[in-house]
C-alpha cells in the first residue's frame, strides 16, 4: 500500500513522526510536505496536492494533519472520490475504512498525543475495506452524489 503524508505546521512534527512509524511497518511512504517548519503556511496549499493525488489513484490512501485536523478534512473533501474525516480515536480509524472506505484520514497535530496518533495511524493503514453488499451500496449513492450536476 502506497501511503502519501501532508501536513502544515500545525502538523508538521506529527507528519515527521507519521513518516517513521508507517516506514517502520513496511508501508511505501510518501511525504509531500511540509519539507521544513514554515509557521506562514497554509494548510489548503499542502492537503490539496495531496488529496488530489488520492483521488487520482497516485496513492491508495493518504493521511494529513494540521493544527486541529479541521481544515484538513475541509479541503480535503473537496477532491472528487476522496472520502475524508477527522479521527480522534481507534475505532473510527478502523470502521471508517471497513464501512465507509475512508481513504484520507485528518489528525490534528496540535490536539492528540503521539501515543494516540500512532495507534490511529497504524488502525488507519492495517484497516480493509469489507466489500460487503450495503457498504457498496452506500459509496455508490456517495458517488452518485459527488457527480450530480449544480
Amino acid at each position: 500500500m502506497k501511503i502519501g503524508l501532508a501536513a502544515d505546521h500545525g502538523g508538521y512534527e506529527l507528519k515527521n513522526q507519521i513518516l517513521i512509524w508507517l516506514r517502520e511497518a513496511g508501508f511505501a511512504v510518501v511525504d509531500m510536505g511540509a519539507h521544513t517548519y514554515d509557521g506562514a503556511d497554509d494548510y489548503p496549499d499542502l492537503v490539496h496536492p495531496l488529496a488530489e493525488a488520492v483521488s487520482a489513484g497516485q496513492f491508495d490512501r493518504g493521511i494529513a494533519v494540521c493544527g486541529s485536523g479541521v481544515g484538513a478534512a475541509i479541503v480535503a473533501n473537496k477532491s472528487k472520490g476522496v472520502r475524508a474525516a477527522l479521527i480522534t480515536e481507534t475505532y473510527s480509524a478502523r470502521q471508517g475504512v471497513e464501512h465507509d472506505d475512508m481513504n484520507l484520514m485528518c489528525l490534528g497535530g496540535r490536539v492528540i498525543g503521539p501515543e494516540l496518533a500512532r495507534e490511529l495511524v497504524l488502525a488507519f493503514a492495517n484497516a480493509t475495506f469489507s466489500g460487503e453488499e450495503r457498504h457498496n451500496r452506500r459509496l455508490e449513492k456517495l458517488k452518485k452524489l459527488e457527480n450530480q450536476p449544480k
